[in-house]
């Protein structure tokens, strides 16, 4: 019984050197696949036998080779749920962004009650859920607000280049999103290309991309309510 246990053993080793030596191999496949791309993750399914390879944020499957990919939901037939989904959101909720590395010197900076909360917003003056959840922000209190222009639309770079360079821009930005009061046009060295660079590198996607002071990220718009509660649970930095 001894002799069949480290014989057990032995092979239940063997066996997971040559699976991770399988993943190393395919991890370098999808790499080349994909240069300039970090794969954030490796992992293989219970299902079809294929494997989750978590791309820049994004979920590919993908055979033992690399030789086929797609993108789309897989779905539990029986629960009726997105594995996928389920799954994303996983990602989302373990995923955090060093605040250190953000350019915050070049945030517009709102300061409101005792300022002792924290939120960053990655926001394109023309993304109409930004407008909406500047709205929702015109209610919370006590919260420092860095703004950091993302002009990923069309016709974005110029109203933000505007907002940037206007002697008050938290007034031209709130002017702008709240009361739909266009900014003066001007020009000047805005920074949108170094903004632009950041969200790259963090690898937002799209606007509005909230950011609180633990690092977590939440991308799109979410109400007051949610807001408050995560500023509550995260405390100030």
């Amino acid at each position: 019984m001894r002799l069949f246990l480290c014989l057990f053993s032995l092979l239940g080793s063997l066996f997971a050197g040559i699976v991770q030596a399988n993943e190393a191999d395919l991890k370098e496949a999808i790499q080349a696949l994909f240069p300039g791309s970090k794969i954030e993750s490796l992992t293989q399914t219970p299902y079809l036998g294929l494997y989750e390879a978590v791309i820049d944020g994004e979920i590919f499957y993908t055979d033992e080779k690399a030789e086929y990919f797609f993108m789309g939901h897989i779905v539990d037939a029986r629960k009726r749920v997105s594995l996928t989904s389920e799954r994303m959101q996983q990602i989302r909720d373990s995923r955090r962004i060093a605040l250190d590395t953000l350019p915050l010197d070049r945030a517009i900076k709102t300061v409101k009650g005792n300022g002792k909360r924290t939120l960053i917003v990655y926001s394109d003056p023309n993304c109409p859920y930004c407008k909406k959840l500047e709205k929702e922000l015109a209610g919370v209190t006590d919260v420092t607000i860095q703004t950091l222009l993302y002009p990923i639309l069309n016709g974005s770079m110029k109203t933000a280049e505007a907002i940037w360079c206007s002697e008050d821009r938290v007034k031209a930005w709130d002017d702008f999103m709240l009361r739909s009061v266009a900014p003066a046009s001007k020009s000047c060295d805005a920074p949108l290309q170094i903004l632009l660079e950041s969200g790259r590198q963090n690898q937002v996607t799209g606007t509005p991309t909230l950011i609180f002071a633990d690092g977590s990220v939440v991308p799109g718009f979410i109400p007051q309510a949610e807001i408050e509660k995560r500023l509550d649970q995260v405390g100030s930095k």
